[in-house]
């Protein structure tokens, strides 16, 4: 199948995890989400990136993001794999990992990439709104652990230029300055959406302290 892309809508599943059957669009409900699948269970990188999301809950919540893991492989064997991850991350997994056995998900999602491995998925993960949209696509190798600062901080970029008409430059993170974008040129409309005012390094490229979020709830 075709690769998804941003934008599209994310395909929605009945799958069975370790917190029982997921119907992956009622799940979401109205909360943003972070799918993400991993190559198979009792792998190193895996159990480090587990054990991250699990710390990460509280920095996930209030941004109003639900965390939703994939592998290979059945129930019994994640459950197994979780007292691992506990015991040696130091935390208590506390998000559903799905059981993708007969890989309906990881097909749905092209998580399999054949010239790098025909059976086991890639670290492949998604960033969903709650619109079910994709928002967000990042593919890394098997052998690379994924940085959940960069998916905190796109998620971070992603809220607020959903609420504002600025983007996000390059390293930006909160509280950095933001760029108003090139198509808001109405001089006063800049001033009542920017009263702090801006720099303009170029007509192009115009400077201004971040707006506050909004309510990732109201």
């Amino acid at each position: 199948m075709a690769s998804l892309r941003l934008g599209d809508l994310a395909p929605d599943f009945e799958q069975e995890s370790t917190e029982g059957v997921i119907r992956f669009h009622e799940w979401l409900g109205s909360s943003w989400g972070v799918l993400f699948s991993h190559p198979a269970d009792f792998t190193p990188v895996c159990t480090t990136e587990l054990g991250l999301t699990a710390k990460l809950k509280q920095e996930f919540a209030k941004r109003n993001v639900k965390a939703i893991a994939l592998s290979v492989d059945p129930v019994d064997s994640h459950q197994k794999w979780i007292g691992d991850i506990n015991s040696t991350q130091n935390c208590s997994v506390n998000f559903p990992i799905l059981a993708d056995a007969d890989r309906k998900v990881a097909t749905l999602y092209d998580m399999i990439h054949p010239n790098a491995n025909a059976t086991l998925t890639v670290r492949s993960l998604f960033v969903i709104d709650p619109q079910k949209k994709i928002r967000l696509v990042i593919t890394y190798p098997a052998s690379t652990g994924r940085n959940f600062d960069e998916v905190l901080r796109v998620i971070d970029s992603l809220q607020l230029t959903d609420h504002h008409s600025v983007a996000t430059p390059g390293n930006w993170k909160q509280g950095d300055d933001v760029v108003i974008v090139p198509s808001l040129q109405d001089p006063e409309l800049i001033k009542q959406k920017f009263p702090q005012g801006y720099k303009a390094v170029t007509p192009y490229l115009r400077l201004t302290p971040q707006p506050q979020p909004q309510s990732q709830n109201s």
